[in-house]
């Protein structure tokens, strides 16, 4: 079932997830729910908050390179309760976007290289070391689950060329 998605000025999008204690039924669901929302909107991922849900969940598909320079979604990957470690002192910017805020787009910085360790849809723990795509969607998707967003990373420049546009998307979402 597609989740309605929660957008740039609802107030959960700000606030800290909470882990999930136990792997039911029910969050089996929701992260199948969540999967079906994230490839409806043609996400790299998604987070829970970003369906309205405090849950330390996020699913991410970071851009898979077929060899010839194009690139399509990769596999789908869940990641429970993430903790992110070692981020590389090397960093690269590119254009980042996101579900929760709709036709806005900015450069954002990220470390080339970081550790995640998480839960699988099954409870079991599990570490990775990603570099390039991989790190930073699951870092733009980390940073829901910590009332983080990625215009919160970009240059002032930026951020105030975009502040009409964000404006607009408060009044109209929420």
């Amino acid at each position: 079932m597609k989740l309605p998605l929660t957008y740039y000025g609802n107030p959960i999008l700000r606030q800290k997830a909470e882990p999930v204690t136990e792997i039911t039924d029910e969050i089996r669901q929701f992260i199948k729910d969540l999967e079906e929302t994230m490839i409806e909107k043609n996400g790299l991922g998604i987070s829970a908050p970003q369906v309205g849900s405090r849950l330390a969940i996020f699913i991410a598909r970071p851009p898979v390179d077929d060899g010839t320079g194009r690139y399509s979604f990769g596999p789908s990957k869940v990641y429970i309760n993430p903790k992110l470690t070692e981020p590389s002192s090397e960093s690269w910017s590119h254009e980042e976007a996101c579900l929760s805020i709709p036709k806005v787009y900015g450069d954002v910085p990220r470390p080339v290289r970081i550790t995640i360790t998480a839960l699988d849809i099954n409870g079991k723990e599990f570490t990775e070391e990603l570099t390039g795509w991989p790190a930073r969607v699951v870092m733009h998707e980390n940073d829901h689950l910590n009332g983080v967003l990625f215009i919160d990373r970009i240059s002032k420049k930026q951020r105030n060329q975009i502040e009409p546009l964000l404006r607009t998307i408060k009044q109209k979402y929420n």
